[in-house]
């Protein structure tokens, strides 16, 4: 039987894979794949070796000035675009010098008092008060409360581990 030759992986195939293989957290490869795919159909579906500093630049203005994203949003985009450049189509961009970033909203701390936290959190039924307990006094971000075990915490010593994928990214969470 004659064997056929595979066809090259997909380009988002191929981010795909660069990003797995550098250990990048789901969620982030959920998002840099879409930031390029909207960047490939933003530029009519020109494959992205055709393009350069300019139309990345084009790109990140036209998401400041038309669409009006925030400045971490906008720095999303960049860094997706920066790693398919880098580490997928192995090429440098230089000169992005000429890209409208998008403004930082000025926002002014909003702290409550322990008089007021207590208050929302006693009006908070059940699994509620507990998860919002844990946010506020823990300092843990919703998507680490909502995956904690059983086993993660330790009562004795008054702490919590908050696990965090493969690698390093553990941290531990001491109670009062």
């Amino acid at each position: 039987m004659p064997v056929v030759p595979q066809p090259p992986p997909r380009l988002l195939d191929r981010v795909r894979e660069a990003l797995r293989l550098r250990h990048y957290s789901p969620r982030t490869e959920e998002a840099y794949v879409a930031w390029i795919r909207r960047y490939i159909l933003f530029h009519r579906k020109t494959h992205p070796m055709l393009l350069g500093e300019a139309d990345v630049t084009a790109f990140l203005t036209h998401l400041a000035v038309s669409e009006q994203v925030c400045a971490s949003t906008q720095n999303q985009a960049l860094g997706a675009l920066l790693f398919l450049y880098r580490h997928v189509l192995t090429r440098d961009l230089a000169g992005l010098d000429g890209i409208v970033r998008a403004r930082q909203p000025e926002r002014l701390p909003v702290v409550l008092s322990r008089g007021d936290v207590r208050a929302v959190l006693q009006l908070l039924p059940g699994v509620f008060r507990t998860i919002c307990t844990l946010l506020y006094g823990g300092g843990l971000r919703l998507t680490e409360c909502l995956e904690l075990r059983v086993k993660d915490v330790d009562f004795d010593r008054r702490q919590i581990v908050v696990r965090r994928g493969k690698g390093d990214k553990d941290r531990t969470v001491r109670g009062a």
